[in-house]
């Protein structure tokens, strides 16, 4: 079904990229932009729904005792999503995800302890061997103090106990993650500048830089479009 509110974008004769993955910290607006990207190409979504994990809530009133329950629920719905995918590409696959399967080791690196991460690993590896190569990352990037702002504006009531340390953990085994990523073409974005949610400026941008990527690292800075 078509998006009436879908912002139209001019391809200039450009093919998008058949699968995009975009990836982030908490908050920083990969499902907005997931979403967007979506109805501009007439896409489908493979999207992680934390709402349906029932431990989720009870990770963030203590992250100890609920981490494994709460890293092993994500990581069978993503490979679920996954493996869906892969068994409906009947013909040329069309999809934006707002996430990358292989970031999923990030949180369970932070988030538990060695021996709960050593039988996290082994099944990550069992099911993660056939996951598909995305033909374009976005990392989307933002401060700490912008995705405590986005995070505590949205208002989801379990997330508003989220410390600073945690985030700034985030932002950095994130960055670390990207520092070496060469898997597919990656998109670093500057997100901090830009509002996914109203900015339909700032997202022709975005679209028209990521239409021309068929290779490479590349970098996109909102402030250099004014």
């Amino acid at each position: 079904m078509q998006d009436n509110s879908a912002i139209n974008v001019d391809l200039k004769g450009r093919t998008p990229p058949s699968f995009i993955a975009i990836e982030g910290p908490i908050g920083v607006g990969k499902t907005t932009l997931a979403k967007k990207l979506a109805s501009s190409f007439n896409y489908q979504t493979l999207l992680e729904e934390a709402g349906d994990n029932p431990f989720l809530e009870k990770f963030y009133q203590n992250g100890k005792q609920a981490a494994l329950a709460t890293q092993l629920f994500f990581l069978f719905q993503r490979t679920q999503k996954i493996q869906d995918m892969r068994q409906t590409d009947i013909f040329e696959p069309v999809r934006v995800s707002d996430f990358l399967i292989e970031k999923d080791p990030l949180f369970a690196k932070i988030n538990l302890d060695s021996n709960e991460f050593q039988l996290y690993d082994k099944v990550y590896q069992q099911l993660t061997i056939d996951a598909p190569r995305p033909d374009l990352v976005i990392y989307l990037q933002a401060s700490t103090d912008v995705l405590l702002s986005r995070i505590q504006n949205r208002g989801v009531s379990y997330e508003q106990s989220m410390g600073r340390d945690y985030l700034e953990r985030l932002n950095e085994v994130y960055s670390e993650f990207f520092l070496y990523y060469d898997s597919a073409p990656l998109l670093i974005v500057n997100a901090s500048e830009i509002d996914l949610a109203n900015g339909e400026a700032d997202y022709k941008h975005l679209v028209d830089y990521m239409l021309d990527i068929r290779s490479g690292r590349h970098y996109f800075n909102p402030t250099f479009f004014g």
